[in-house]
């Protein structure tokens, strides 16, 4: 059985508004596998992105657990934390914050720089990963000279360059349209279970869960209800948007 590489536990975030208080995030609880994909949806407003910031530790929870590959940010420094997140955890956001003036190469080898893997090997890993993305013949473009799909597969290649043992995406495919959204999700699927890294995804296009293994449901802050068996996940995604 796969391990896993995700657990989160009873998190809670609770944030002070108006002298009163609101829980974004409610008691939140599941786990994911190495190699396995899966999809938070839910409303604006339901704590999907604030959870997702806490999976990433950029926000820390107010109380319970995150475990990244087996390691409890709770109990962490702040150093320590931005350390895990570098070589642990990769992240895509709605924009890709590519380099404009770096080469799609020179993106992604950018952040093997960051943890000191660069060099032959590195540049060879950083072209093996971008060609499996479909952009062999664009590893010396600039982000202006290619398509904001191909951007956004630059990305997905800079967040999983350093093999990561979580890889979050945050609304990857909020920009693109349809054609283009559907080929970074399938791509990214596939290296995520190719390369046994444990993703999570945000979207608010329930078209793109066809590609993922389970799909959780926020609502209020809460978990409340997930999707696992083949069928109901295809069902959900032919409800689209």
């Amino acid at each position: 059985m796969r391990t896993i590489a995700l657990e989160v536990k009873n998190i809670q975030k609770t944030f002070s508004v108006d002298g009163g208080k609101i829980d974004a995030v409610a008691d939140v609880s599941f786990q994911v596998r190495a190699g396995e994909f899966v999809a938070l949806v839910g409303p604006s407003g339901s704590g999907k992105t604030t959870l997702l910031s806490i999976l990433a530790a950029l926000l820390t929870a107010s109380s319970g657990e995150v475990l990244v590959d087996g390691q409890d940010l709770a109990r962490m420094k702040e150093r320590q934390r931005v350390e895990l997140r570098r070589k642990k955890i990769g992240f895509t956001f709605q924009t890709n914050n590519l380099i404009p003036y770096l080469t799609a190469l020179e993106n992604v080898e950018f952040m093997l720089r960051l943890n000191g893997l660069d060099g032959r090997e590195g540049r060879k890993r950083s072209k093996d990963l971008l060609k499996r993305l479909g952009l062999g013949d664009r590893l010396n473009n600039l982000p202006g000279q290619m398509s904001g799909g191909q951007q956004q597969r630059v990305a997905i290649a800079r967040a999983l360059i350093h093999n990561p043992a979580v890889v979050l995406a945050d609304e990857p495919t909020a920009s693109l349209d349809t054609q283009h959204a559907f080929q970074v999700v399938e791509a990214f699927a596939k290296l995520v279970h190719e390369d046994g890294h444990a993703g999570v995804m945000v979207t608010h296009d329930l078209r793109m869960c066809r590609y993922v293994d389970r799909v959780l449901q926020m609502l209020d802050g809460k978990l409340v209800r997930e999707y696992k068996n083949r069928k109901d996940i295809d069902r959900l995604a032919e409800k689209g948007v």
